[in-house]
């Protein structure tokens, strides 16, 4: 399992080179602007954008109180977002060149009782500390090849070595082996009981192995053929792409899947086989739990700022709460109550999200762009639309109706919400009105 160099792990917490100052000298402040833009927050087409909806920024006066709450980025974080940008042309004056995007896979694994699993990673960790985090990482050459190469139209889009690189990693991370029996290893059972389940292997086989594989002693396709298994590529459903703004000194374009674990049957099944969906850490090495929980709670704890869920752990899991949701207290749902959720998220992924551009989710493709910071709260309004450098021109885009609010704190993103771009840009827009006619007062 090679460090956690995905497209998250790194860009949410590496210091940029590249960050400006947010606002004017002390004495210059705008009059009638909400939203504060950084220095490279905006591109030519985004700030004519943004001023035929929530009105052109006014030449400073000296003297007013409109100010943003904070005069400069509080951390690394908020720092590297209101400096970022999806545009190569943004970046054509610098002598630096635009870093290569890594390839990097990750699962939203989904439990017989419609749970999502969550690893909290170590204090410790260089990237991601203490935050809760979907199995996955980086494609290794060494177990998944050939890896497309940075000019290849394929480095982008959904491949076998995307699939096979997030159920290894998934395996080394928390244990949890995504293959299926082959015909010839599990002639005792009938068709349809083998489709429902997963292969079954010892613990003490399941650990070894995850330590061997991690270490480069066995290849992770090979180990599973020669226990009689074949990787469960096809069950695994894309669900976005998230490729790192051209800015940063480390760059990653990760493939994000969806997977759902075989439903309980309702007899027949043994306590060796349930076993098999429950998660474990690796030892410390990454992680100090591995846990299934409903999005509701997970989301819910974020909120509360009880844990550190990144932009896209959270974005994502906002995404599917309304499908998958928790039962009343004391309750259960049944088998068909679960199948029929599972129904409702696949229909989901075939829409376009509303946004009209007829990308479906398993298309879209997110480089989260700092838009401005709200001066109300202090929030940076994260953009979700734009695809990145490298799919400039490609016809695929990322989440036009959806934007994030974020407060970036040295521990990590605090605060967090998903909101309606509309409703944001609507809000703005009437905080500037009200501000003109308080005569430049203080929000």
């Amino acid at each position: 399992m090679s460090p956690r160099h995905s497209y998250y792990t790194s860009s949410f917490t590496s210091a940029s080179k590249f960050v400006h100052k947010l606002i004017r000298p002390k004495h210059l402040t705008s009059r009638t602007v909400t939203i504060v833009p950084s220095y490279r927050c905006f591109h030519g087409a985004r700030i004519h954008t943004y001023r035929q909806i929530i009105g052109s920024f006014t030449r400073p006066r000296i003297g007013s109180r409109i100010m943003a709450p904070s005069q400069s980025p509080k951390s690394d974080l908020e720092k590297q977002y209101m400096s970022s940008t999806s545009s190569p042309k943004a970046d054509s004056r610098s002598k630096k060149p635009i870093a290569v995007p890594q390839p990097s896979s990750s699962i939203l694994l989904i439990s017989p009782q419609n749970q999502i699993l969550l690893l909290h990673r170590i204090r410790t960790s260089s990237s991601f500390p203490s935050a809760h985090v979907f199995p996955g990482g980086n494609l290794d050459p060494y177990h998944e090849s050939p890896i497309p190469s940075p000019s290849s139209p394929s480095r982008h889009v959904d491949s076998e070595v995307y699939r096979i690189g997030a159920i290894r990693e998934c395996f080394e991370e928390c244990g949890i082996l995504l293959a299926r029996p082959t015909q010839d290893n599990d002639v005792q059972r009938n068709d349809k009981e083998r489709d429902d389940l997963l292969l079954e292997i010892s613990s003490s086989e399941r650990e070894r192995a995850r330590k061997e594989i991690h270490s480069k002693n066995t290849k992770f396709t090979s180990w599973v053929q020669e226990i009689g298994g074949k990787i469960d590529t096809a069950n695994l459903l894309p669900f976005t792409r998230w490729i790192t703004p051209s800015n940063l000194p480390k760059r990653f374009t990760t493939q994000m899947y969806i997977y759902f674990l075989p439903l309980d049957a309702e007899t027949g099944i043994g306590e060796k086989e349930k076993m098999m969906q429950i998660p474990r850490d690796d030892g410390g090495i990454e992680h100090t739990a591995a846990e299934f929980g409903y999005c509701e709670d997970w989301l819910r704890k974020a909120r509360r700022n009880e844990i550190i869920l990144f932009p896209p752990q959270f974005y994502l899991m906002n995404l599917l709460v309304p499908f998958l949701s928790k039962p009343a207290e004391g309750e259960r749902f049944s088998r068909d109550e679960l199948r029929k959720q599972r129904e409702r998220v696949l229909e989901f992924l075939k829409g376009d999200g509303g946004d009209g551009t007829g990308v479906e989710w398993g298309e879209k493709v997110m480089s989260p762009i700092g838009m401005g910071m709200r001066r109300s709260d202090g929030r940076v309004v994260l953009g979700l639309d734009k695809q990145g450098p490298e799919l400039e021109g490609e016809g695929r885009s990322g989440d036009g109706t959806r934007v994030m609010l974020v407060k970036f704190l040295k521990e990590g993103p605090r605060d967090v919400e998903v909101r309606e771009r509309k409703e944001v840009l609507e809000e703005e827009r009437r905080g500037n009105t009200e501000a003109e006619g308080a005569g430049g007062a203080k929000l």
